[in-house]
């Protein structure tokens, strides 16, 4: 009977000297791999414990050889045992149990740090994990061995079966298909990139002093209450006075207010909330501060009202403040607590009239966190915006005519802009149904359920700073919430498969106001959602049958903050409403890990005709249809005439890879 080789103390002082010489890599591949749930100080330390508990004990089984035999030589064979119990222990939280890490909020043991928050350097690795946000902890892995490490595919399999993950072969197809910038695997390779290397910061200070005081007190109020007893023995119960009443939190102490200053945002490489200075004629009014914390941990009757998947709890640490100021009768404050921005409101009085808004800002950025309303004039027909101190121009669009000329909106020292006019709550366009309305019933695209037509859908057009960046000019869209929304455009492939995929841009020139024109007021079927963004993607053309002249299939993507999205793809005529193909919820369609698309529905041409319609994104090569329409297309669309009354079909596309991409559907289809 054979049995499988150990390690012996001297391969295990091999393996240590392979695992210091590669530390860097390894807490890469870790950091990278841990569920992007996670804080980064915590990522930080769970990627180093792993590591340094990646180190084999005597006694442990060694590693099959690598795949190539007769290259493997015993660094390979060390490194290959290292690289897949780190794999493991970084897979863990995510495995069907959970793991021990998935369990607790903290690494127990070594290394752990007391006082200081860790972070990676700004750039670099935590781009990459933006990048791979969303993505399984398989494929995140798999990522960072073949572009990062060099690994090969078929010992990226090997490896990620040795760590126990589910579908190996299957993670690094996934891995293969995200489009990264070159620009972003340079950069990672770069020393100054190195994933081991750590920003500290210290926590709380006073909190820890005054936790420190109080431990020593609690130790010293003890210690002299069992003397007493010691010498006197037990004393007669006591009458029981009043009950005292819970602790004031720090948190809530106004005096502990986070205040960034004025100048942070033009020297920082994080241009988001946490750049934005404390403005407003009422920052030093301790009182209106301490009322608004105070309505924010106990809202009474106030009216509370938060974007969907955001807490209203308290904040657990002093938040961040933004605004305090009088507008238009009212008294604001805007605060930030974490991936939350609150804002309060009160009556001129101060005794009335009190509102809490809550939003979630996730990872926002340069445009999603450029504004935030202030407040709404009675009726909702404008609102004021506080800008981001980076906003250097402002003015307002009508985003149903691509023509139509910017209007400069003006804005005080503070950000604090001028009444600008906001779209009409569920305003949609309107329209008589056009030649090819869908067959289903539907209401046309564009009809108000009250026939009542929208007539325009006013955005803001700002321009940031050249501080921070040259010529930079981008669109919001007020939905109603207390977070405006980005709006983008991503232009037509050029028609190459080998070409990079085309990135979304600011919805500012001509093509895109094109675009966006005849479906801007769809965007009122957004109310209300947590969404920070909104894309319309021009994935495939074609000119449609009985001469209706060329269409454009689009895919609307309305991004939110929690990661997934909402996505509706149309067929945008040369003249007329757009038309509704299909929509999937809660999907990565149309987004960055979404890129492989294929949608169709039936159709009725001008002439009285129906035919089925059909288009993929870039890496569609053909398209066959089964079913009620048998029909098969070389090329990225498909139009065959639809005999007989309705049926079911299934499409499914051929990508240039060699997969297949099904249609996309009601529950979120467009599976490779």
């Amino acid at each position: 009977m054979s049995t499988s080789p150990r390690f012996g103390s001297a391969a295990v002082e091999h393996a240590e000297a392979v695992l210091v010489e590669q530390y860097p890599r390894l807490v890469r591949l870790a950091y990278l791999t841990l569920p992007d749930t996670r804080g980064r100080h915590t990522r930080v330390l769970l990627a180093h414990k792993a590591v340094q508990r990646a180190l084999p004990r005597t006694g442990t089984p060694a590693a099959p050889a690598p795949a190539e035999a007769g290259t493997a030589d015993e660094s390979g064979t060390h490194l290959t045992l290292v690289r897949s119990r780190v794999l493991r222990a970084a897979l863990a939280p995510s495995g069907p149990a959970g793991g021990t890490w998935a369990r607790i909020g903290r690494p127990p043991g070594p290394p752990f740090v007391w006082g200081l928050r860790l972070w990676p350097p700004a750039g670099g690795i935590d781009e990459a994990a933006q990048t791979l946000s969303g993505a399984p902890a398989p494929v995140r892995a798999a990522f960072v061995l073949h572009h990062l490490d060099d690994v090969t595919e078929d010992e990226t399999v090997r490896l990620l079966g040795l760590a126990g993950a589910a579908d190996p072969a299957g993670a690094v197809r996934e891995a293969l298909a995200l489009p990264v910038a070159e620009e972003l695997l340079r950069a990672l390779r770069r020393p100054e990139f190195d994933a081991s290397v750590v920003s500290a910061r210290p926590t709380d200070l006073l909190r820890r002093r005054r936790r420190a005081r109080a431990g020593w007190a609690g130790l010293a109020t003890l210690a002299v209450t069992l003397t007493v007893l010691s010498v006197r023995g037990p004393s007669p119960e006591p009458d029981p006075g009043p009950a005292a009443g819970p602790a004031p939190s720090g948190a809530l102490d106004p005096a502990r207010l986070q205040r960034v200053p004025s100048d942070v945002w033009s020297d920082t490489a994080r241009v988001d909330f946490t750049a934005w200075p404390a403005r407003g004629g009422r920052t030093g009014d301790r009182d209106l501060m301490a009322r608004a914390l105070g309505t924010w941990a106990a809202p009474g009757t106030t009216r509370v009202t938060a974007t969907p998947g955001t807490t209203a709890e308290p904040p657990p640490r002093p938040p961040q403040l933004l605004y305090a100021g009088d507008v238009d009768g009212r008294t604001v404050v805007l605060l930030r607590d974490g991936d939350r921005v609150v804002r309060y409101g009160e009556a001129g009085t101060a005794s009335g009239g009190r509102t809490l808004d809550i939003t979630r800002t996730d990872d926002a950025g340069v445009t999603t966190a450029a504004a935030l309303t202030l407040s709404r004039a009675p009726g909702g027909a404008s609102a004021r915006y506080l800008l981001a101190p980076w906003i250097a121009a402002a003015a307002t669009r009508d985003l149903t005519r691509a023509g139509d000329a910017a209007r400069p909106l003006a804005f005080a020292a503070d950000g604090v802009t001028a009444p600008a006019a906001v779209p009409p709550a569920g305003a949609r366009a309107d329209g008589a149904p056009p030649a090819g309305a869908p067959a289903d019933g539907a209401p046309p695209a564009g009809a108000r359920a009250d026939g009542a037509p929208c007539a325009s859908w006013p955005v803001i057009e700002l321009t940031s700073s050249a501080r921070i960046v040259e010529k930079h000019s981008f669109v919001l869209t007020d939905l109603g919430g207390l977070s405006p929304i980005h709006l983008t455009y991503t232009p037509l492939p050029d028609g190459s498969t080998a070409a990079p995929a085309r990135q979304p841009r600011e919805a500012t020139g001509p093509e895109a106001r094109a675009a966006w024109a005849p479906q801007a007021c769809r965007l009122g079927e957004l109310r209300p959602g947590a969404y920070r963004a909104v894309n319309v993607w021009d994935f495939a053309a074609a000119q449609l049958p009985d001469g209706a002249g060329r269409a454009v299939w689009s895919c609307t993507r309305a991004s939110g903050w929690a990661g997934p999205g909402d996505a509706t793809v149309r067929l945008r005529l040369e003249a007329g409403t757009p038309q509704d193909v299909t929509r999937a919820r809660s999907t990565a369609a149309c987004g960055r890990f979404g890129q492989h698309l294929l949608a169709g529905f039936r159709w009725r041409s001008p002439a009285g005709r129906w035919y089925l319609l059909a288009a993929g994104s870039r890496h569609v090569t053909g398209i066959t249809a089964t079913g009620a329409v048998r029909a098969d297309s070389s090329d990225r669309t498909l139009a065959a005439p639809w005999p007989g009354p309705d049926g079911a079909v299934s499409l499914t596309g051929i990508l240039a890879g060699g997969g297949t991409v099904t249609a996309l559907d009601g529950a979120g289809g467009g599976r490779d």
